[in-house]
């Protein structure tokens, strides 16, 4: 009996110890195999792994990428403007030894510390390179390069901890709320600045434009009124050689003609009566039947009654 029971108690002691040397590393971990504190080996790869029953622990880090978001910062770019910064960060452990020596806790602990170091770090690198810009550069597209300014200066100094710094970005960059007025007022006034620039400019513009219009439109009309001019004294200067060359024909019947005009114009409309004398030349073609007849037959005009009254039947 006593055979079998110890039989029975070194199974289960080597069974114990079995399984106390044996551990498993899944693919979202590494595993450090510490004996009295001192690292004996790393095992980052998942799967089995052994070890020192009760003499040698293993001790296990998170391989995944990790985030971390930073408290609200403040910061004063180069046109001190003061912005309060949000950021945040994407990171995992890249050498878990140098990790564990410069944390010097295991586990979760580990993970604690790490983050108050690279805390300390993305703060300090936000500080520095937001400083170096104005604070319009930081709100505009242009951040983009910022943060990457910022991840990799975190990078460089996170390195000696074991920590590889993925990325890092800024959720908010506002004015503190004690500035927004200010801000706002000073924008405000920039914008009217501005407006009134354009306005100005516009003006100006529009003068310039009203002004060579103005120029055109008095070149246009002046060139036309010479134009017509030069048509009307040509045509005049035409009508009057074809007239000379007409009357020069016939001298009679150019002064026939002028008389005529004379009469049509004279008796128009109510203006019959002339109180004239009978001498007066302005009656050569109304005295005698042969200057009427030949009147009539070379102007084919009907007859024109005439009432005149001399001053002695006045």
């Amino acid at each position: 009996m006593n055979r079998i029971t110890i039989a029975i108690s070194g199974v289960v002691l080597l069974a114990v110890l079995a399984l106390s040397s044996i551990y498993v590393v899944d693919e979202r971990q590494r595993a450090l195999v510490l004996q009295f504190g001192q690292i004996k080996a790393v095992k980052e790869e998942p799967g089995l792994g052994f070890k020192i029953p009760f003499i040698q622990q293993v001790v296990y880090y998170d391989d995944r990428i990790l985030s971390l978001d930073t408290e609200s910062l403040e910061v004063t770019p180069l046109d001190d403007r003061r912005l309060v910064v949000d950021a945040f960060a994407r990171w995992r452990i890249s050498d878990v030894e140098r990790f564990r020596e410069r944390t010097g806790t295991d586990g979760d602990f580990a993970i604690i510390s790490g983050q108050q170091r690279l805390v300390t770090v993305l703060n300090s690198a936000l500080r520095e390179v937001l400083g170096s810009v104005n604070s319009n550069t930081v709100l505009s597209a242009d951040r983009v390069g910022l943060m990457n300014q910022i991840r990799d200066q975190a990078a460089r100094e996170t390195v000696e901890l074991g920590i590889e710094v993925v990325d890092v970005r800024i959720k908010r960059a506002d004015l503190p709320e004690q500035n927004l007025e200010e801000t706002f007022n000073r924008m405000r006034a920039e914008r009217e600045r501005e407006a009134e620039d354009e306005r100005a400019r516009g003006q100006e513009a529009a003068l310039r434009v009203q002004s060579l219009a103005d120029r055109t439109a008095v070149e246009l009309r002046s060139e036309a009124q010479r134009d017509s001019d030069i048509i009307r004294g040509e045509a005049d200067a035409a009508q009057n050689r074809i007239f000379a060359d007409a009357f020069g024909q016939d001298p009679e019947f150019f002064a026939f003609y002028r008389s005529l005009s004379a009469y049509e114009a004279a008796l128009n409309g109510d203006n019959s009566t002339l109180v004239i004398s009978p001498d007066s030349e302005f009656f050569e073609y109304l005295n005698g039947d042969q200057y009427e007849g030949s009147a009539r037959a070379e102007a084919g005009t009907r007859p024109v009654r005439t009432d005149v009254v001399t001053p002695a039947e006045q």
